[in-house]
Parts: C-alpha cells; sequence; structure tokens
C-alpha cells in the first residue's frame, strides 16, 4: 500500500469514528480535509460518499442490535431532504461560493450552538417501561432505548417544524455538496426531542442509504478511483465500528457536546476554506 493509501485510510478512519459517535457523517469532515490537502472538490466528493457508506455498514448492525435506530422516523426526514438536495444542487452552479460557504457555517454554527447551550438530560428512564421491549414502536415516531440498564421512552414532537427544517438541512447540502448529517442530527435531537444516540444513529443509517444512491451516479460517471476509494473504505469500516462502540458508552450530554464540537469545527474549516 502507498503512503498516500495510508494517508487516506488514517484520515478516512479518524472521520468515520467521529462522524458516526456525533451521527454528522463522515464526509462532512473528511471532504473539507481532503481538499484542504489539496485534492480536487470533484474527486474528493465521491471518496466522502465511500466513507459515509463504509461507516454506516460497519456500525449498522451494532446500532441496530441495540434498537437505537428510527426506521419509519429516519425515512420520514429524509424525503424532504433529499427532495430539497435534488432541488438545492439544480441551482448551486448559479451561487458564488462565498455565499455557499457562509450557509454552510452559518447552518453548522447553529447546530453547535444549540449542542452547547442546552444543559442536562431531556429524555430520562421511566421504570413503568422496565418490562417492555426496547426499540421504535410500530406506526409511531416513537420508541424506547436502553440507557446504563433502563428504558428511556421517547416520542418525537415538532413533526411540522422538523420536516421544514430537515428540508432546509437538504437544502444546504445540496448547495454545498456536503452530506446534510451534520443538521439532521440537530434537528432530530434539539428540535424533534428524539435522544442523541437514537438520533445519531438513526442518522447514520440513512446517510448510508443516500450515500449508496450518490456512490450508483459516480460509478456511472467514471468518478470513482479504485486505489484510493479502497483506502477509504477500509479506514471508514474500522473506523466506523469504533464510533458505534463509543456511541453505546458515551453519557447523552457528552455525546451532545462532541457533536456540537465537530460542528463547531465544520465552520471553522468551511470558513477558513472560503475566505
Amino acid at each position: 500500500m502507498t503512503d498516500s493509501a495510508i494517508a487516506l485510510t488514517l484520515l478516512a478512519g479518524l472521520a468515520a469514528v467521529l462522524g458516526t459517535n456525533g451521527g454528522i457523517g463522515g464526509a462532512t469532515l473528511l471532504v473539507p480535509a481532503l481538499v484542504a490537502f489539496g485534492l480536487e472538490p470533484t474527486a474528493a466528493a465521491p471518496l466522502g460518499l465511500v466513507a459515509v457508506g463504509g461507516a454506516s455498514l460497519a456500525a449498522a448492525s451494532r446500532q441496530l442490535r441495540r434498537h437505537l435506530v428510527h426506521h419509519r422516523l429516519g425515512l420520514t426526514v429524509e424525503l424532504p431532504a433529499a427532495a430539497a438536495a435534488v432541488t438545492a444542487a439544480l441551482v448551486s452552479t448559479d451561487l458564488p461560493e462565498q455565499l455557499l460557504a457562509g450557509i454552510l457555517a452559518a447552518a453548522a454554527l447553529v447546530g453547535a450552538v444549540s449542542g452547547f447551550t442546552r444543559q442536562g438530560v431531556r429524555n430520562r428512564p421511566d421504570p413503568t417501561f422496565v418490562e417492555e421491549s426496547t426499540g421504535e414502536w410500530p406506526g409511531t415516531l416513537g420508541g424506547s432505548y436502553e440507557l446504563d440498564g433502563e428504558v428511556v421512552p421517547y416520542q418525537a414532537r415538532r413533526v411540522g417544524p422538523g420536516l421544514f427544517a430537515a428540508a432546509v438541512a437538504g437544502a444546504v447540502a445540496g448547495l454545498s455538496g456536503v452530506g446534510g448529517g451534520f443538521l439532521k442530527t440537530p434537528t432530530l435531537s434539539e428540535l424533534m426531542h428524539v435522544p442523541v444516540r437514537v438520533a445519531a444513529a438513526t442518522t447514520s443509517f440513512t446517510l448510508g442509504i443516500t450515500a449508496s444512491a450518490g456512490l450508483a451516479v459516480f460509478a456511472g460517471q467514471g468518478r470513482i478511483e479504485t486505489e484510493p476509494a479502497a483506502a477509504v473504505l477500509v479506514g471508514a469500516i474500522v473506523g466506523g465500528s469504533i464510533g458505534a462502540v463509543l456511541q453505546g458508552r458515551l453519557a447523552p450530554p457528552i455525546a451532545r457536546r462532541v457533536t456540537a464540537t465537530l460542528l463547531l469545527v465544520v465552520a471553522v474549516v468551511v470558513v477558513v476554506r472560503a475566505w
């Protein structure tokens, strides 16, 4: 393996650990880093999606076993986000690069501030649910998960504003060319009051679906180079597995602050790149 391939594997692994644990998607960190190191954005974008897909695949089995993924909620949020992303992508070439960077940085800062300012744990264990099995409640946007041996029930709130925010996240993603996980996770956790572990796992799972569709397009365009993609995939699978383990061990307030810190880093990197 060449030095550049080793560097790609290590960088993708680190991005996957942080992205999976925070539910923001590894591409949000990997793509700006690759561009900062001199890679063309058109070449970095496919590698970012490879990282997202690999990390999502690696983390999915553990997240599903822990009943952290809410499929119905994830698909409900993904539909307006995907529609807005496609629409925004069609007009993105007509907007100045600095304006796009400003939109991306502002959105990341909003998510970071919301994560830093909220204190404590919103969703607490309920002793009346001790005998209940954890997981999503069929036909609803609610469910429960296990936290320190206790069962925490939850119900998504503010669904209308949440779907609007998801559309905004999709639009930002379509304009900037970076996955929208860094906005979807705060939308679920801060606006819709979904526990941060469930929000991060559900976002990571749906990002894998989105990445698969994007990779099919890039493959048809001949934009995926075998060696760099393989190096990124190896790093993403290992990093995604590690991130999923850490995600299950961090207390909710710590997980929320980890995500907020990553969002702040994204905002700074984007501003530096643009200006």
